[in-house]
Parts: structure tokens; C-alpha cells; sequence
């Protein structure tokens, strides 16, 4: 009797267990359900927002062929109320006049106000009556930004207007190279959201609203299609530069005049009784007469046997410690002008030396073929 009684208590337990996570688990469904809803809601309502604010832009590009023109396009966003627009400087290079059309199919004519194509930034002006209310974009501040954050862009891919596409942060603080420009672009935003042809100099949005980057190039796979791997100006170096190229119609970069690269395992093979887990900055060649070599850093060597000898190893800048190249490129772009010392603490045959640096402006160097990338 007291073994059915068991029996039956069991069962009964085992069912309600049943019936609880069941509910448990429609609860869950259902909360995940309204979550996406609610996601999807608040995605579609940026884009409703700033969409207007978002432009195609075109020009002629006359470079590729002498008998015909054809018409390259990209994208930007609404500065201010005055008409100004930022997009990538390779968006517009060579270019008088270019076309803005907005997401309404009102075009204008613009001429380029300014320019920095080491950041590959420019501000370009409509030169018409404006018959809207333009509404500029917010810029945010992009160190705020999370690897995981949700971001949207929005542009132009391949003409086709007003486009958009979800993803997030994959990574902060890249370094990548310009197309044309021995120099690099420090601080990079990478992320995983659609980066196509046509993109370019469109906004990179956070959930607020806000550009917290410029789209600027897009990692293409071995097939030629996206790899997941989108790159875009962060709206900080924005933020610092675009003021000035509205006033200057230019900005001053400092300079420092080397060719480095981030310290690797193989790297320290170049130094004799150096640790393979050493951290810092390999200092491979020197623009002659550029700062550093002025200051007196030493390049590496190549001896008789087409062997490389390392000699200098840049630990710090401004007593501030760098491990990688990304770290130095950055700091001295976000934090140095032309015409300021830099402090270098360098690693030198077994001993460490401070070396001061009185930077040079990238605009006046034009002596670069001792380093083919001056920032590596």
C-alpha cells in the first residue's frame, strides 16, 4: 500500500514538473520573441530617423580611361544646417564639382572644402539653395563604444540608395593602410556589418542615434564577396579633424619619420640575446633627415650576407609604455601637433636611452623613399 502511495506521489510531482516547464519555457519563448520584436522595432526606427540625413554621392572619375568617364559613387552625412557633408576623402579626391542626392531624390551640386587624406576624411558644401531642413547627424564618442555593441551602417552599396545593415564591434583600435598614402589610419573601428563598394563615407550608428564612425573599406574574400570584415573612422578623429578642415581646408598631422613594425618572436632573431617574449616597437628604417633620424635613432643593419641587424626597439612614448605599432601610431596622431617633442624611450644594446623627437608635419614630407611606409 505504502509502495503505491509512493508510486503515485511521484508521478504526480513529475507532472506538475512537467507543467511548470512548459510555462517556464512559453514564458521564455515569448519573452524572447518581444525582445526581438522590440530590437527589430527600435532598428527600423534609427533608420527612419536618420535616413534623410544620409546622401549618394557622385562623381566623374576621369583617371580611368582618356576616352570616356566613369561615374564613381559613394556616401556621407549632413554635417550642419549650412549644408556641409563628411565623407571619405577617396570618395571625392580630383573631384570640382559632385553630385549629393538625398534619400527624397533632391540633388545638389558640391564642391570639396576640405580635406585630410591621411585619415582619408574630407567635408565637401553644397554650393545651391538648399530647398530642405537639413538635419544633421549627432557625432558620439567612439571610445565609449564596446567590442559586442550593436551598430548599423547605412549608404549607398552599389548605387543602391539608402541601404542598411546590422552588426557589431568586432574589434577597436586597428591600424590600416590608405590607398595612395605611405601612411596609416590609426584607431580603426572593425565590425562585422555589410561594408560594400558605394558605402564609403556613410555613417556607422549606435542603438542612441549617433555616428560613432565613417565606413571607409570593406575586407573582400578570396571570391571577391564581403569577408565579415568592415573597417570605419571612428567619430572621435572625426570629432578632432572636421572642424578644422570646415576653417583650414587642411589639417596638420605630426610626423615622426620611420619605418616600424610590432616587435615578433621572429623579429627578435635580428638582436643578439634578446628574449622572444620582448615587447615594443621594431624601428626597421629611418626617412633620411626626417625627425627620428635627426633625433639620432638608429635603423636596423644589413650586412654583407644580406642579414638583417636590429638596433633599436621602441618601448615608450612619453614614458607611456607601446606594444605594438598601433599604440604609437595612435598616440602620437590623437595627442601630438607639428612642432612638438616626443619622448621615446628606446632599447638599445642591452640598456634603455631616452631619446627626445621634435615631430615634422606629413604635409612637408616629401622625403620617403628610404621608408615605403612610414608607419608600417
Amino acid at each position: 500500500m505504502k509502495r503505491g502511495l509512493f508510486i503515485i506521489l511521484v508521478s504526480i510531482i513529475f507532472i506538475l514538473s512537467s507543467i511548470l516547464f512548459h510555462v517556464d519555457q512559453s514564458q521564455i519563448l515569448a519573452q524572447s520573441e518581444n525582445g526581438k520584436k522590440s530590437m527589430v522595432g527600435s532598428v527600423s526606427k534609427i533608420f527612419k530617423d536618420v535616413q534623410g540625413s544620409v546622401v549618394q554621392i557622385t562623381r566623374e572619375n576621369h583617371e580611368t580611361s582618356k576616352d570616356e568617364n566613369v561615374t564613381t559613387l559613394g556616401s556621407g552625412f549632413v554635417f550642419d544646417k549650412e549644408g556641409r557633408i563628411i565623407t571619405n576623402n577617396h570618395v571625392v579626391q580630383g573631384s570640382k564639382n559632385l553630385d549629393v542626392t538625398f534619400i527624397n531624390g533632391n540633388r545638389y551640386v558640391a564642391s570639396i572644402l576640405g580635406n585630410d587624406p591621411f585619415n582619408d576624411i574630407a567635408v565637401i558644401k553644397i554650393s545651391q539653395n538648399i530647398s530642405e531642413q537639413l538635419h544633421p547627424l549627432r557625432l558620439g564618442n567612439s571610445s565609449n563604444m564596446e567590442v559586442g555593441d550593436q551598430v548599423i551602417a547605412i549608404g549607398n552599396p552599389y548605387g543602391l540608395a539608402g541601404s542598411m545593415s546590422l552588426g557589431i564591434i568586432s574589434q577597436k583600435g586597428r591600424l590600416i593602410s590608405t590607398e595612395g598614402s605611405p601612411f596609416s589610419i590609426p584607431s580603426v573601428i572593425q565590425t562585422d556589418a555589410l561594408i560594400n563598394p558605394g558605402n564609403s563615407g556613410g555613417p556607422l550608428l549606435n542603438t542612441n542615434e549617433e555616428v560613432i564612425g565613417m565606413n571607409t573599406a570593406g575586407v573582400l574574400s578570396d571570391s571577391g564577396g564581403f569577408s565579415g570584415i568592415g573597417l570605419a573612422v571612428p567619430s572621435n578623429t572625426i570629432s578632432r579633424i572636421a572642424p578644422v578642415l570646415v576653417s583650414n581646408g587642411n589639417y596638420s598631422h605630426a610626423w615622426l619619420g620611420i619605418s616600424a613594425s610590432t616587435l615578433t618572436s621572429q623579429l627578435t632573431e635580428n638582436f643578439e640575446n634578446l628574449s622572444r617574449e620582448f615587447k615594443g616597437i621594431y624601428v626597421d628604417s629611418l626617412v633620411k633627415d626626417g625627425p627620428a633620424d635627426k633625433a639620432g635613432l638608429h635603423g636596423s643593419i644589413t650586412d654583407q650576407y644580406g642579414d638583417k641587424h636590429g638596433t633599436d626597439i621602441i618601448t615608450a612614448a612619453d614614458k607611456k609604455n607601446v606594444t605594438y605599432m598601433e599604440d604609437l601610431v595612435s598616440y602620437i596622431d590623437e595627442k601630438k601637433q607639428p612642432g612638438q617633442k616626443l619622448l621615446l624611450t628606446i632599447f638599445r644594446n642591452q640598456s634603455y636611452v631616452d631619446i627626445s623627437v621634435l615631430l615634422g608635419d606629413r604635409n612637408n614630407s616629401t622625403k620617403i623613399e628610404n621608408a615605403t611606409n612610414p608607419y608600417g
